[in-house]
């Protein structure tokens, strides 16, 4: 059975992705900061799907527990073939408004993790394949504060490495929901409801991570889930910084 690693799989995406995989009878590894939240998804999906499930406890803000999951991701012993990096939050303020540690936080779990645990699973993933999957946004072709800086970044990468690592059998996606039903915007302190964002620009996350497992299979670089979505960022390319930025302060992707 394929083994797939799941950044931020207590809840949201990660746990879907973990759902999906499973009922593909993949084995699973899933990280995050909470013990109990992780528990419960793992005890839930052995029970629903009879797959092996392996919990990492880890805060990817930190050096040393980033390192605990790299080492897993270059366990040759047991080789992860899917890397799934979507752990992440959002801040609740604009950038000068925000805590500085807070923002650099942010950017160690966006970014600086998601970069090592690349560079891990390729130590094992070259020549023997492999998939790895980014969870962005659309925010990143979006001109709003660090966020969207950092999943800009994600998105370069990803369509770079996926032409570098395909002579090596291994594809990068940059998986990019716009407005998703999880918790992300309950833990920036906005219910149900109160995030300002009209009804049908929601995504369900079922579909989200279907279109973006889909999609990776098919070696894309890029996989901008929904039409809707796809309609935006071809518009938000042609409009200037400061409609698009305008437009992005009304919610949060």
């Amino acid at each position: 059975m394929p083994t797939a690693l799941i950044t931020g799989a207590s809840a949201g995406l990660g746990a879907e992705f973990a759902r999906q995989l499973a009922r593909r009878r993949a084995d699973l590894i899933l990280v995050a900061r909470s013990a109990d939240a992780l528990d419960d998804v793992a005890s839930e999906i052995r029970s629903d799907y009879g797959v092996a499930v392996e919990v990492l406890v880890a805060d990817l803000a930190v050096e040393s527990d980033v390192e605990l999951v790299a080492a897993r991701l270059r366990d040759t012993s047991d080789p992860v073939d899917l890397l799934v990096n979507n752990a992440g939050f959002g801040l609740p303020l604009q950038f000068a408004d925000n805590d500085v540690a807070d923002e650099v936080r942010h950017l160690r779990v966006h970014v600086e993790a998601s970069m090592r645990l690349m560079h891990a699973a390729l130590q094992t993933m070259r020549g023997r394949g492999g998939r790895i999957i980014n969870v962005a946004s659309v925010a990143g072709f979006i001109s709003r504060s660090t966020y969207s800086a950092c999943k800009s970044w994600l998105i370069g990468f990803s369509r770079w490495a996926n032409l570098e690592y395909a002579r090596d059998r291994v594809s990068v996606t940059a998986v990019c929901p716009g407005f998703t039903h999880t918790s992300f915007h309950e833990r920036m302190g906005l219910p149900p409801g109160q995030e300002g964002v009209p009804g049908f620009l929601w995504l369900d996350a079922r579909d989200v991570v279907r279109e973006g497992l889909r999609d990776a299979a098919r070696g894309k670089s890029v996989s901008i889930p929904s039409f809707r979505y796809r309609a935006i960022v071809t518009l938000a390319a042609l409009l200037p910084d400061a409609v698009t930025s305008g437009v992005a302060r009304r919610g949060r992707v």
